[in-house]
């Protein structure tokens, strides 16, 4: 499968424009982004809210799209990536199974503006409607606060284990060579032992023992307002697309 984003929207039997709505609401969740020029911008404009406002720490607003979601009846503690235990679900959520990836290779061309308290990144993590089947896969993960503009960045790529026994934790965020202002294709590639991640077509890094069930993909692009008043690009994470190879 691939997705090329050529709109004219976003096709939403693939993604959904929200970010783990069950622990808030689709409401207040809602992405700003746009479809144009065949592409898929996500952005967090000043006006836009808090996600779970009061409720997760550090402050964050967020823009994301995910390929699937799923969640326990109101006030269960059945839903995807909780952020502390004992997180409830404020809005049930119907089951979307959108794009859920289980092997092979993937590529995502993207770029992106970062400030200092902003970052954007791209993973994938189990569906979750088995519990265990929680861990990541994370293939880009970029703080503007270790970019060093025009010149390098930190990238950060590997496993989260989460609650899954199985999956190894194994992350690091190598410093590369690369402008994220400008286009540059991220890659993963997945068999039954292991993990490898690429950047423009480039080895980076490889992991063992990666999970071997369904994966939803994230995008997202997210703000930590720190109260400092500090000038900041409006953060951005553009996606040209991504793509089965």
């Amino acid at each position: 499968m691939s997705e090329e984003f050529e709109g004219p929207g976003l096709d939403t039997g693939v993604w959904l424009p929200h970010y783990l709505p069950a622990w808030s609401s689709r409401a207040a969740t809602r992405a700003t982004y746009e479809v144009s020029g065949s592409c898929l911008r996500l952005t967090v404009p000043p006006e836009q809210g808090l996600w779970c406002e009061g409720e997760h720490t550090p402050a964050m607003r967020v823009s994301g799209v995910q390929s699937g979601n799923f969640s326990g009846p109101v006030g269960s503690t059945v839903g995807q990536q909780p952020y502390r235990a004992g997180l409830r679900v404020q809005e049930a959520q119907p089951l979307f199974r959108g794009w859920l990836w289980s092997a092979g290779r993937l590529e995502m061309r993207a770029r992106m503006v970062l400030g200092p308290t902003s970052m954007a990144a791209w993973w994938m993590v189990g569906f979750e409607d088995v519990p265990t089947q929680c861990a990541e896969i994370c293939v880009a993960e970029v703080f503007g606060k270790a970019v060093v503009p025009g010149e390098s960045a930190e990238v950060g790529m590997g496993l989260h284990a989460f609650r899954d026994p199985d999956v190894p934790e194994d992350f690091a965020a190598p410093r590369l060579p690369i402008d994220v202002t400008q286009f540059h294709t991220y890659a993963v590639e997945r068999t039954a032992s292991r993990v490898a991640f690429f950047v423009d077509g480039e080895f980076v890094r490889e992991c063992a023992g990666p999970p071997q069930y369904p994966l939803q993909h994230m995008i997202a692009v997210f703000d930590f307002p720190d109260g400092s008043g500090a000038p900041t690009p409006t953060p951005e994470l553009v996606v040209d697309y991504l793509r089965a190879v």
